[in-house]
């Protein structure tokens, strides 16, 4: 018992620093968006993946990879790469979406005269 908790002083009290607060920031970050999908996916009462939950992506992966990159970890480096350009594309399609969709309803509200 005495081992776990000399284990556990060494890893989250001697340890702690601003990277380390930053990483658990980024760490919270990364996880509130599973709340966030979950709380809108009950609401709904189906399964939906709202905006905020990319945006949550993100943010926390964007800081989780500048804490990977300071804790030179080649591993966690490449997974949170990887997963900014699966985020960034996604915010990126549904801005298209909106987009496209206000041009659309735009012409809708123009008489027949005017879209010519």
């Amino acid at each position: 018992m005495n081992a776990l908790l000399t284990f556990l002083n060494h890893v989250f009290i001697e340890r702690l620093d601003l990277w380390v607060l930053l990483g658990f920031v980024a760490q919270a970050m990364f996880t509130g968006r599973f709340l966030v999908q979950w709380i809108a996916s009950e609401r709904a009462k189906r399964s939906v993946v709202p905006v905020a939950f990319w945006t949550f992506s993100l943010a926390g992966g964007a800081l989780l990879l500048v804490y990977a990159l300071h804790r030179k970890d080649p591993v966690f480096i490449l997974g949170q790469a990887a997963g900014l350009f699966i985020y960034a594309r996604n915010l990126f399609l549904i801005a298209g979406e909106k987009k496209r969709n206000l041009a659309a309803t735009a012409a809708m509200d123009l008489p027949a005269t005017a879209q010519r």
